[in-house]
């Protein structure tokens, strides 16, 4: 029985050699010059690695990982892995254009980390020697493009020591509420959060055949819990292949990403909710013409809130390519349960129900109706009545446990009831890199009338008939007159009053209203060619928002596309979002005068 992910490539590499474990579009087009890499050559380029650092004793210590989208950071990962040495992945830095705040990322990550040693591609390498003077985190660091890197070091690796104990990186939050923390995900958190993807995407021994081993296409960053956990390390855990490709490439022309799918026919691939929306802006009749997405079987969607708009409008368009309604996949999962925690029902389309009405859910601590009304799939009703429904994100996965549970008390609240989403099972991370008390806090939170410990989400959510519906996040709930207000309900309805608000690209938050008390302000990003239609905008989301949930609201701002704060991730951050709008440091469109 494999102890690692180290034991699996092992095993990989002598039983198919030659295999393509990874295959890198370097242009992101199927047509353009591709990279690939086997089991065989990537046990060695790893060994390679993990032989290199061994022998400068740093087994054990934590090591950067600055690497852009590529093999070259696979085979740096898994060399870490294959050394006992903590990986901690980070975002390479890129050039001139480096901005402030990710270099303040990259510090903070470095300090906290206590890294010994940096390893990267050769430009990323080169790009830190500029940064010296800038960066005295530096000092006394090693760093190496692995590149450079003799084959023949592989020669000298040493199997290591590991237990399922033993942490075998760091993943760092993307910080959408607080300043970055470093969760210890440990060999076995790895393979038994890897086991549960297997099986709640179907990635059966059947499977893997019929589609000859081809199961992911991924453009997903890999520093990041989703682009690794998933399409990098399932491939890994399977001995599959899987296409990959830059973010910066999707996002440039995202056509590119149902382009490789058609291409490639993998079985999974997928990626946040505003991902399926650029697909959709962009899928012209030639390219709809020239698709074949019939052997998609798991799109999934998670990472942010899943919208049932996006989900419809997905099917409708990209049908006429022979993609299947049942092939979307919403999912829930968190850094901290490694990655997955709920996941779909492979071919069946996804849940939906009425979201919780505002003025019965209840606050932080509290009992409160949910939603009024049965499930239903995403294709029993009309467009009208669903795209504001809230998603199912799926049952959870073998050996992991959900409840919703009131947070003040400790207690599991009622089937749909809204309350914290907490977590236990053997997925669930070993706790935060030298922060006890935050480990406490969020990792060994007890439940009355349960054993064992649980994690606390901060996430906010249902359950219905096993199914978890995530609702929001507890700390940027808004409590106005006594009644709780999701914002992703808010920014949700301001999106849908008007064709130039761009999808996910608002934020809701509360501020002080003066004598009225907390009101709600929005922002929201705008397409360009609008700008002359600012205030029959700024009206139609006032209106909306009074007629689906009863509140007047303080402001709103239109702000120009690109400008709404954002975790590395993409996620909104409406604490950073409130802060620039209090301070005045909002980007406006047209002139502040017509607010």
């Amino acid at each position: 029985m494999a102890r690692s992910m180290v034991d699996l490539l092992t095993t990989h590499a002598f039983r198919q050699p030659d295999r393509t474990a990874y295959r890198y579009l370097v242009t992101g087009d199927c047509d353009g010059e591709i990279q690939e890499i086997s089991y065989g050559r990537l046990a060695e380029r790893s060994r390679a690695v993990a032989a290199w650092l061994q022998e400068r004793g740093l087994a054990g210590s934590r090591a950067m990982l600055l690497y852009p989208p590529g093999i070259e950071f696979i085979c740096g990962y898994l060399g870490c892995l294959s050394a006992g040495v903590v990986a901690v992945p980070g975002l390479p830095p890129q050039g001139r254009s480096q901005n402030h705040r990710a270099m303040l990322r990259m510090k903070r990550l470095i300090a906290d980390a206590d890294a010994k040693v940096i390893l990267g591609g050769r430009e990323a390498i080169a790009a830190l020697a500029t940064m010296a003077e800038h960066l005295p985190e530096l000092d006394g660091i090693t760093c190496v493009a692995t590149e450079d890197i003799p084959d023949e070091a592989a020669g000298s690796w040493r199997e290591p020591d590991l237990t399922a104990d033993s942490v075998a990186f760091l993943q760092y939050t993307s910080g959408s509420t607080s300043a970055p923390r470093g969760v210890m995900v440990t060999h076995g958190n790895l393979l038994d959060n890897e086991r549960v993807i297997t099986e709640r995407m179907g990635h059966t021994p059947d499977v893997i055949e019929e589609y000859g081993h081809e199961l992911f296409v991924s453009w997903l960053p890999v520093y990041h819990d989703m682009g690794l956990i998933g399409p990098v390390l399932n491939a890994a855990y399977l001995g599959v292949t899987a296409t990959l490709f830059s973010p910066l490439h999707f996002l440039q022309r995202p056509e590119r990403w149902l382009t490789a799918i058609s291409r490639y026919r993998p079985h999974t691939s997928g990626g946040p909710n505003f991902a399926y929306e650029l697909a959709l802006k962009h899928a012209t009749p030639d390219l709809l013409e020239g698709l074949d997405l019939s052997r998609w079987k798991v799109a999934f969607n998670g990472a942010e809130p899943v919208r049932a708009a996006t989900l419809r409008r997905f099917a409708e368009t990209f049908g006429a390519a022979g993609f299947r309604r049942e092939a979307l996949y919403p999912c829930y999962g968190l850094a901290e349960a490694t990655l997955i925690v709920t996941g779909g029902s492979v071919q069946a389309p996804p849940t939906l129900a009425p979201a919780p009405v505002s003025a019965s859910a209840p606050s932080a601590g509290t009992d409160g109706a949910g939603p009024r009304t049965g499930a239903a799939d995403a294709g029993s009703a009309d467009a009208g009545a669903t795209d504001a429904a809230a998603v199912g994100s799926g049952r959870p996965g073998p050996g992991i446990t959900v409840v919703i549970a009131d947070p003040e008390r400790q207690e599991e609240v009622a089937e749909g009831e809204v309350g914290e989403i907490w977590v236990s099972g053997a997925s669930v991370a070993k706790g935060y890199w030298r922060n006890a008390l935050a480990t406490r806090q969020t990792f060994r939170a007890t439940l009355k009338g349960r054993e064992g410990r649980f994690l606390r989400t901060g996430d906010l959510g249902f359950l219905r008939g096993g199914e978890l519906f995530v609702t929001g996040r507890l700390k940027d709930l808004m409590v106005i007159d006594g009644r709780n207000h999701y914002p992703q309900d808010l920014e949700l309805s301001a999106e849908m009053s008007h064709w130039a608000l761009r999808p996910g690209c608002t934020a809701a938050f509360s501020v002080d209203g003066g004598g009225e008390g907390e009101l709600p302000v929005v922002v929201a990003e705008t397409a360009p060619e609008a700008v002359g239609e600012s205030e029959k905008i700024i009206d139609l989301i006032r209106g909306a928002i009074g007629e689906a949930h009863g509140l007047p609201v303080r402001d709103v701002v239109l702000v120009r596309p690109g400008t709404i704060p954002k975790t590395s991730s993409g996620k909104i951050q409406r604490r950073a979002s409130r802060t620039a709008y209090l301070d005045g440091t909002l980007s406006l469109v047209g002139d502040p005068a017509t607010r």
